[in-house]
């Protein structure tokens, strides 16, 4: 009877098999990112750079990065959607595949010298951000619940290879494109594009078992509140029906809707002062060498630390983790912000900026998928990236107006003001103390 109960308190992502294919999804995903990875990263660093040099003028180096956000964000739910009808494999084999195609539309763009164009290539570009991002959730569905965080950090941070050679790859996309006879930023993205179709092909050939088929055909891992009225539901076809379904998830869960919060700012910070460092930089005289390495240590803060970051998650809790990334945050803007050209301090404020997105995309999205029934996952999941695209995509729009009237330097100081929203819900959060963490009157979260 002992040994009966015992069996029963084992949870099912602790069975071979499960533990067999979670181990293979992992490095199928990792090296679909290291691969994928390289598109992300040439579009960081060189997309803004493109798209002045196609417009002539820096009013397109925001329209870029607004594309490629839109892009990102218009397939968030789609993606999500097509995960939770088919699977993993369907919709991140097809994410990438579209992204390469942007790229081929943006070398034709800058032969031909098209904003049209242009705009349809960083859209479609943009996916590859989507895809990227959403590869994350794939490597926590079979992950045992107390190594959620460090399961999908480890994908997170095998994007660090391919997005840190991405910026790097201006000077031999170059002479790529000079034996070709293309505009010399093209070559980086001919081969981001070739990087982002062998991520496609490695997805779809080889992530099988499918992780989120498989975990569909088990019992849910942990604890769910009392099921009742619209939580009890199970999402339909529809994709309207499920977008209910989050929302009202969203309004009577605090510990999700904390997290939700948590990601989008992170992702529109980030975003903001990304996209005009470059521009900044080049205006100060630095070269595309200097500008590339910049943005790689950019780049390595956002992916390289995030094993680490994933374990003091998992150790000391999603939400003190995703807080800390505000405070790194602050301090990055200031550095960012008082540099007044000094690249040393632009890089120590880029490389900060990303280490605090990196905390805060990784307690967030661990405590995303830790306080959302399985059932509703996939397309919570897939709202929280739609959502932080679009802001971010506002935020790009924004960020050029932004920096001719008030500079640099208040770009990141309004970037800074930004975490106080995150700061403030954690307060209210912390007053909470009923069943399973809800709002007063219930909720959805899966833990107390």
């Amino acid at each position: 009877m002992a040994s009966a109960q015992q069996a029963e308190a084992v949870p099912w992502q602790a069975e071979a098999q499960v533990v067999a294919a979670q181990k293979r999804t992992v490095r199928l995903l990792a090296a679909a990112q290291i691969v994928g990875g390289v598109g992300v990263g040439v579009a960081s660093s060189l997309g803004s750079l493109l798209a002045e040099s196609v417009g002539q003028s820096e009013t397109y180096a925001g329209l870029a990065r607004t594309a490629m956000a839109a892009g990102a964000a218009a397939v968030g739910v789609p993606l999500a959607f097509i995960a939770q009808r088919r699977g993993r494999r369907s919709s991140l084999s097809a994410g990438w595949l579209a992204a390469a195609l942007g790229g081929f539309i943006l070398i034709a763009a800058a032969v031909l010298e098209s904003i049209p164009l242009l705009v349809v290539g960083m859209l479609l570009f943009g996916i590859g951000s989507a895809t990227n991002q959403q590869s994350r959730y794939a490597a926590a569905d079979l992950a045992m619940p107390d190594r959620r965080a460090r399961a999908l950090s480890i994908v997170v941070w095998s994007t660090t290879i391919g997005s840190v050679i991405g910026p790097n790859l201006a000077d031999p996309g170059a002479a790529v494109a000079s034996a070709l006879h293309l505009p010399p930023l093209t070559g980086a993205f001919l081969l981001a594009s070739v990087c982002m179709t062998l991520a496609s092909v490695l997805l779809w050939a080889w992530l099988r078992p499918d992780p989120l088929v498989l975990s569909r055909r088990r019992p849910e891992g942990e604890a769910e509140p009392p099921k009742t009225g619209a939580s009890a539901a199970v999402p339909s076809d529809s994709m309207g029906d499920t977008l209910r379904m989050v929302r009202e998830h969203l309004r009577r869960a605090p510990r999700a809707a904390f997290a939700f919060l948590a990601i989008v700012v992170a992702h529109t910070i980030m975003v903001a002062v990304m996209t005009m460092t470059p521009v900044s930089m080049a205006r100060h005289g630095e070269t595309l060498t200097v500008v590339g390495i910049t943005i790689s240590g950019h780049l390595l803060g956002m992916y390289a630390f995030s094993p680490v970051v994933g374990w003091l998650a998992d150790r000391f809790g999603h939400l003190p983790v995703a807080l800390a990334g505000q405070a790194i945050f602050v301090v990055s803007a200031l550095l960012s912000g008082l540099s007044h050209g000094s690249v040393a301090m632009v890089m120590a404020g880029l490389l900060l900026l990303g280490l605090g997105w990196s905390f805060s995309l990784v307690a967030g999205s661990a405590l995303l998928s830790e306080a959302t029934p399985a059932r509703l996952r996939p397309g919570v999941q897939g709202t929280a990236d739609t959502v932080m695209n679009v802001v971010a995509a506002v935020g790009a729009s924004l960020s050029g107006p932004l920096m001719r009237s008030i500079g640099f330097g208040g770009l990141n100081a309004i970037a800074g003001i930004l975490v106080l929203p995150v700061v403030v819900c954690s307060f209210r959060l912390a007053r909470i103390r009923t069943g399973y963490g809800q709002w007063p009157r219930g909720g959805l979260d899966s833990k107390p």
